[in-house]
């Protein structure tokens, strides 16, 4: 019998599209709010050790050039009647003021106020906001804490790092969908300016950093919420700049659609990923078929997730979730290149079902 894996092996064989010792089950980002009300408070790797699961670290991002003589923030927070945390920016520029109020609770943020509210405000944006610089300390200490349980992911700073993503964050979802029939090229202007600040920031801030894994996209590229025509003429180039660059200094690419994937399946190849997430069933708000994935695109790309967070690994039964992700095994698995995962967040997961998913995973061998 051949020597186990470990999960940093486990992890980089699936994503080389290779077939693994078994299953590589991991977590897409544990969350503080889990953490901290039925962990114990422990890190997150000291989670996916408790568990025997295969690690996916996200180390501490500390930035500089955040705030500069021309893109000068200045925040103020509160908590509001709800009990909500209230963050209220104010942007300063030689062209002008620009605002954002952001809003969260224990276990998420959201944008309340966008910084563009005009489409003159992305003239702002686009001359004065700055591309912040990574401190690589934190990276590296990261990295070696893990040695071989697992790999470490990381960002192109903005929202999930694609320049769609970013722009709907910086301007809302629905006025950036309106404005694709609109004023498309003003929509084209906007995204070539972010994408242009996050190939400096890969080219700056990237280059020789140990990351294991590049995560691009966001939800916002999902089927759910565009169509197949938004995303070949709005994302579909901008990503693939990006992520080029990406592996020109090293890097592996996952691109993360917490939402719809099916329409776009093909087009998420083309952008030239080496791996596809979340694969998010119908359960979570996708639309996600096991095996049309896997025989679609199966074997151009590694395939992460596809396990529902909330109506299987947070409500089910140990059965149950044994059966579910032997179920996923059997249709993404085979040839290797699939690391299941729950789609995305959970945040009240008994401690019994994740050792049961852990549990369901080790029995997953080829």
């Amino acid at each position: 019998m051949s020597k186990p894996m470990t999960s940093k092996e486990r992890m980089l064989a699936a994503l080389a599209m290779d077939v693994p010792d078994r299953l590589p089950a991991s977590v897409h980002q544990w969350q503080p709010y889990h953490l901290n009300h039925f962990l114990g408070g422990i890190s997150a790797l000291d989670a996916f050790r408790r568990f025997g699961l295969d690690a996916a670290i996200i180390p501490p991002i500390e930035m500089s050039r955040l705030s500069t003589s021309q893109w000068r923030v200045t925040e103020r927070s509160h908590v509001n009647a709800e009990g909500n945390r209230v963050t209220e920016a104010t942007i300063e520029t030689p062209g002008g003021t620009l605002t954002q109020r952001r809003e969260g609770d224990e276990r998420t943020e959201w944008v309340v106020e966008p910084i563009i509210k005009r489409p003159e405000d992305m003239v702002l944006v686009r001359d004065y906001m700055p591309v912040p610089k990574l401190h690589p300390a934190p990276i590296q200490t990261a990295y070696e804490e893990l040695g071989q349980d697992g790999i470490l992911r990381g960002f192109v700073f903005g929202d999930q790092g694609g320049p769609w993503q970013h722009a709907c964050q910086l301007y809302g979802t629905q006025e950036m969908i309106m404005a694709t029939y609109d004023d498309p090229a003003w929509v084209h202007e906007l995204l070539r300016s972010l994408t242009d600040k996050k190939l400096r920031y890969v080219d700056e801030s990237l280059r020789g950093l140990p990351f294991d894994l590049i995560e691009m996209g966001g939800g916002a590229a999902s089927s759910t919420v565009i169509s197949p025509a938004i995303f070949r003429d709005f994302c579909l180039p901008y990503d693939r700049e990006i992520h080029q660059l990406l592996h020109d200094v090293g890097h592996r690419v996952v691109y993360h659609t917490c939402g719809g994937m099916m329409p776009i399946l093909e087009l998420i190849v083309e952008n030239g990923c080496d791996a596809a997430e979340t694969l998010a069933p119908a359960g979570v708000g996708g639309d996600a078929d096991p095996a049309e994935i896997k025989r679609r695109i199966g074997g151009q790309v590694a395939l992460i997730g596809g396990l529902d967070q909330f109506n299987v690994l947070t409500d089910g039964t140990p059965g149950e979730i044994r059966a579910e992700v032997h179920r996923l095994f059997d249709a993404l698995g085979p040839g290797g290149g699939f690391i299941i995962s729950p789609s995305d967040h959970f945040f009240d997961t008994r401690e019994e079902n994740l050792a049961a998913y852990a549990a369901a995973a080790r029995e997953c061998v080829y």
